[in-house]
């Protein structure tokens, strides 16, 4: 993108300071000064629950860590098989924004029936649900090898994966969105899943990764 961005918003929160940006006709995210998503590249967003969608026979119930600008929900909407979509969110300015700016990125994707909308920090949430689904899609600050807040490592470590694994139902899928291929975390989710890779190519001329990570049948 060639134009210069504007800040929109300026917003101080328990986690630092994010940011709403205007470049041209479209919109970044910005949090503590580092770049977290922009309504210009949502290819690899999309393909997060696309490419999960694909392998799971009844996709019913799905849950989405991270609403981002909107276009994982988004795309999960576009599949006439799933009934209910719960979107874990902590920022209550990207809520807002959502809900306002951004809303026609996703077609306006917070009004659709379908979709839960949770204010919450995820660990925190994950810990203590009841729910179980079919599909779990992560987008959660930049991936596994480079947080912006400290707190979201725990989700990349065995103890997280553990967890998020209890949450699925047999033959469900954890779908994780990274910046980066993170070998570490490739180790770590091999021993409780069967993985594979998708990698997604950007303007940038680099990739961002799709971790997708299948639950056995019988697993508990």
């Amino acid at each position: 993108m060639s134009d210069l961005p504007e800040t929109v918003e300026r917003c101080q929160t328990p986690r630092g300071e994010m940011q709403l940006q205007c470049r041209g006709s479209h919109y970044e995210i910005i949090s503590n000064g580092t770049f977290l998503m922009a309504t210009y590249q949502g290819d690899s967003e999309k393909a997060l629950v696309r490419s999960a969608l694909e392998r799971v026979q009844c996709p019913r119930n799905l849950l989405i860590g991270g609403l981002g600008v909107g276009f994982s929900l988004a795309e999960a909407l576009t599949d006439r098989r799933v009934e209910h979509v719960t979107v874990v969110e902590i920022e209550p300015d990207i809520v807002r924004w959502n809900r306002d700016v951004l809303a026609p990125f996703s077609n306006h994707a917070l009004k659709d029936p379908r979709v839960h909308l949770v204010q919450a920090d995820f660990i925190d949430w994950m810990e203590h649900t009841k729910n179980t689904f079919d599909l779990i899609c992560l987008d959660i600050d930049n991936g596994p090898d480079w947080t912006v807040v400290d707190k979201n490592r725990r989700l990349y470590t065995e103890q997280g994966i553990r967890h998020l694994k209890s949450l699925l139902r047999p033959q469900g899928i954890l779908s994780v969105w990274s910046a980066s291929l993170s070998r570490r975390f490739v180790n770590c989710l091999e021993k409780f899943f069967e993985v594979k890779l998708e990698s997604v190519p950007h303007f940038k001329g680099q990739h961002d990764w799709i971790y997708l990570a299948r639950k056995s049948e019988t697993a508990e």
